[in-house]
């Protein structure tokens, strides 16, 4: 018999046909049973062989050696099939060594080693899951910071090279230029604490009243040709949140709205009370995210159909959904008739 090859999702015609293994004991449910069934079909074979050879006036001399060859070819039939996935893992295991996750192992039972493996095709999958995101991640990145460097070197050979005269808006460009890269830095750094768990909380009763004006008053600041506008209620509304924290997703919030918000434009942001939650919405009057990406602008890096001629990095909404699932919260877009509705479900401060 051919020996078994490892198992994947997909065909690979390159590795030529396969040839399975015969497990006609995966019915079973328990390994200890296969175990038992093994011993005693052997046990049986063997004794009809004797006994036929008996019957048939045959000595030990030629019974007992056929009794023995026939019983090893049955346990080498029969756990070779039990073994199988064990065989197929080992051989999966080396391949995921060398990087490809694409490999699965063909379970067919349901005893000890088919939960095994089933158990080991979720963590291949999760582990592709991981490699796909890192080089993602790596890719987004390397981007991001192109764009800035690239702006910045460009206005600074300029400069040096005296094409353009170090005036107020060359520099002012420059300096634009820097701090976005300073905050793509910043904003990476705090994502990448959140992610390792590494970001303690400092929870206690913030009024949100005073809380969402001071934040607003901070994004006004910003010079966004857009209103602001707040309403709590009911006015002693409190949550229970790192206030540092919670400041960090309201202004990503509000700097995100204000930027998909036409000129003249107004940014609302409320906050209520709905089933022992405090909610928290806000909500621009821009085009809108389609339903089928409502899910993914969460996802680091990613704005739609967005540039990044609009200064945002892609981060601000996933730091924002960290911080609020770190708080025990939800954060998702929300229904709304005009623009986007960003929409935070907070624990009241008892």
């Amino acid at each position: 018999m051919t020996p078994s090859t490892t198992v994947s999702g997909r065909a690979d015609a390159s590795r030529g046909p396969r040839v399975r293994d015969l497990r006609p004991l995966d019915p079973l449910h328990s390994l200890k049973t296969k175990l038992g069934v093994l011993v005693g079909a052997t046990c049986t074979v063997s004794s009809l062989i004797v006994w036929a050879g008996l019957h048939n006036e045959l000595g030990p001399r030629y019974t007992l050696p056929l009794a023995i060859l026939v019983a090893l070819a049955l346990t080498q039939v029969l756990a070779r099939g039990m073994t199988s996935p064990l065989r197929e893992m080992t051989a999966a295991a080396q391949a995921m060594a060398r990087g490809d996750y694409t490999r699965r192992v063909r379970s067919s039972s349901s005893d000890e080693v088919g939960e095994l493996a089933h158990a080991f095709n979720r963590m291949a999958e999760d582990l592709g899951d991981v490699d796909r995101q890192r080089k993602e991640l790596v890719a987004n990145v390397s981007h991001e910071l192109r764009t800035p460097v690239s702006a910045l070197r460009a206005v600074l050979e300029n400069l040096v090279d005296g094409v353009t005269a170090p005036d107020d808006a060359t520099l002012r460009a420059a300096l634009t230029q820097t701090e976005r890269l300073g905050d793509l830095v910043t904003q990476l750094l705090d994502l990448s604490r959140i992610e390792a768990g590494a970001t303690e909380l400092r929870c206690s009763p913030v009024l949100l009243d005073d809380f969402l004006h001071g934040c607003v008053d901070e994004a006004a600041l910003a010079g966004r040709p857009v209103t602001y506008a707040v309403q709590v209620e009911p006015a002693h509304l409190h949550v229970n949140a790192d206030r540092a924290r919670l400041h960090q997703v309201v202004a990503n919030l509000l700097d995100n709205a204000a930027r998909h918000s036409p000129a003249g434009g107004t940014v609302s942001v409320r906050a209520g009370e709905q089933h022992g939650q405090v909610v928290l919405d806000v909500i621009d009057e821009g085009p809108g995210i389609d339903p089928a990406e409502r899910e993914r602008v969460f996802d680091r890096f990613h704005r739609g159909g967005a540039s990044g001629a609009d200064g945002g990095t892609g981060l601000g909404l996933a730091i924002a959904r960290w911080v609020v699932d770190l708080h025990g919260g939800s954060i998702r877009v929300a229904e709304s008739d005009t623009g986007c509705d960003i929409r935070v479900l907070l624990p009241m401060a008892r």
